[in-house]
């Protein structure tokens, strides 16, 4: 790109858990010329009438905090304050990595459960499986763990050890195996692989993070070895990150002089534009870009770019609208402030941020509705223009260029999901699977989640004291068993294939592969 991010590591994204970018701020630029502590006296006045006088004792602590908030709070929906003790956990998944054992899992039961080993970590190398039940800790029982007790006792610096007992299915005895911690990767990365049709190509990218446009580059790699000739880029549900590589990610698809993203702010410092530097060397093939409302903040940077270039088709739902940008400071007791100090613009100009005047509630409720799902024309948003003329339009998200509706689910299947209930049942199917199917696409091809499905599922619900309801049951049934199956290949190989049976059975997906040769007129009708 021909302009490097400067007086900051900008970050955008959407929700809590965002990307990192640290500056000091020195004196000055934290009082100019107002004098903020004259203004603070109102408050300490108050703060020490509340300490002295209230009815109960308080949480001074509590109080600080809970102000901070309620400051932030008259901002908008993306300035907050981080604790300490979320700092940590919040910086990492944006860091792409962590050092620990290197498993996904659950308590289920009060059980500490292993769902994957994250390929190539140390768990994967001493053996562990999906469905192994820790049962010890360095001797101690983990009976009745909590998430955050396992984080602070199978995380540590590398090359430190840990002694786990283990409790296995096919096994009568539980055993101990010592792993030694090591770096573990978090992958921004969920799926890429070769559609059936053998010439689309699909990549999953689930956030922004600072290993993605490395993990990219690695994918469309391994996708043009195998014959790619047209992309499938699914953003959907990516809530956003980094935007440094936001504009990486755009750089791959779009030749080198163009405009990806622009930043304007109060302060002159927090202007950049971004341009296009063609890091990668792939063609120019079709390429259609997912989205949903779930999408946001860096993801719309990527398909604002995308449509307003008219590099490929936008398809999907209507995304999030956050077009705000974020700067994260560490303050002194190790907490964070995350603060917005721009806004940012499509290549045609579009600020795609969503009104959030009627409050917090409103604001995240409407992003998630269909029901503004208005023909653009008939709305009052305004309107730009593509690089070949084609109108798109500004304000609440980008709008896709073809609609697809997205799989809707009834409140009973989402409980099974809540309730880790596919993750049971796929552990136990899988348990009578092991040896028959060495090969995933085998398995792909010939594998059936059989009759007996409604009858394990109403036996493992009575046994988790919920309700079985059939009326849901038989209309999201073809979903259900795909989940089931996508449990199992887990079970027997690790999350990657988790990740990609659900989307090569996913319905949204195959709405959209027909739409390939339109991403092919945009090309030409964009002059690429």
């Amino acid at each position: 790109m021909n302009k490097k991010i400067s007086w900051i590591l900008v970050v955008v994204t959407l929700g809590i858990i965002v990307g990192i970018g640290f500056t000091k701020l020195g004196n000055n630029e934290l009082y100019p010329q107002d004098n903020i502590r004259a203004e603070l006296d109102r408050f300490v006045e108050v703060f020490a009438y509340v300490k002295r006088f209230y009815v109960e004792p308080v949480d001074s602590d509590k109080l600080i905090t809970g102000a901070i908030e309620g400051l932030l709070g008259k901002l908008d929906p993306h300035s907050v304050y981080i604790p300490k003790k979320s700092l940590e956990r919040a910086t990492e998944q944006f860091e792409g990595s962590f050092e620990g054992i290197g498993i996904e899992f659950i308590v289920q039961n009060k059980v500490l459960t292993v769902v994957s080993p994250i390929p190539g970590g140390p768990s994967e190398a001493v053996g562990l499986m999906p469905g192994d039940q820790i049962i010890r800790i360095d001797d101690k029982s983990a009976y009745g763990i909590t998430e955050e007790e396992v984080f602070k006792k199978l995380r540590g610096p590398k090359g430190s050890k840990v002694k786990l007992g283990i409790s296995r299915a096919t096994l009568q005895e539980p055993f101990d195996v010592v792993i030694i911690r090591d770096k573990i990767p978090i992958n921004s990365i969920y799926a890429a692989f070769m559609l059936d049709d053998g010439v689309t190509g699909y990549i999953w990218l689930a956030r922004f993070a600072k290993t993605t446009s490395d993990e990219l580059d690695r994918a469309l790699k391994d996708l043009q070895h195998q014959g790619m000739k047209q992309l499938v880029f699914d953003l959907r549900s990516n809530s956003g990150g980094l935007l440094e590589q936001a504009v990486e990610v755009a750089d791959r698809f779009i030749p080198a002089g163009h405009k990806l993203v622009y930043t304007r702010g109060r302060v002159k410092a927090t202007d950049d534009d971004f341009y296009s530097s063609n890091g990668n060397d792939l063609p120019m093939i079709p390429m259609i870009v997912m989205i949903s409302h779930g999408s946001a903040s860096a993801s719309e940077i990527v398909a604002g770019a995308v449509q307003d270039l008219d590099r490929g088709l936008v398809v999907g739902q209507r995304s999030f609208g956050k077009g705000l940008v974020q700067n994260q400071i560490g303050l002194k007791d190790g907490s964070g402030l995350r603060l917005t100090v721009a806004r940012y613009y499509t290549p045609s100009g579009r600020l795609i941020q969503r009104s959030y005047d009627a409050g917090l509630a409103d604001y995240y409720s409407e992003a998630y509705s269909d029901d503004e799902e208005k023909p653009p024309q008939d709305s009052t948003r305004q309107i730009f223009k593509t690089r070949s003329g084609r109108l798109v339009y500004g304000g609440g998200g980008i709008t896709p260029d073809s609609t697809l509706k997205a799989e809707q689910v009834s409140r009973f299947t989402n409980e099974l999901f809540a309730k880790r209930i596919f993750f049971e049942l796929g552990a136990k199917y899988a348990a009578s699977l092991r040896g028959k199917y060495s090969q995933y696409q085998t398995f792909r091809r010939d594998y059936q989640v059989d009759d007996a499905l409604a009858g394990d599922l109403q036996e493992l619900l009575k046994k988790n004291k919920m309700e079985f309801s059939e009326e849901a049951f038989k209309r999201d049934e073809a979903f259900i068993r795909g989940i089931v199956k996508a449990e199992v290949a887990r079970n027997l190989w690790d999350s990657a294939h988790y990740y990609r049976m659900l989307r090569q059975e996913d319905r949204e997906l195959k709405d959209a592969l027909p739409l390939l040769p339109r991403a092919a007129e945009i090309l030409t009708q964009g002059g690429w």
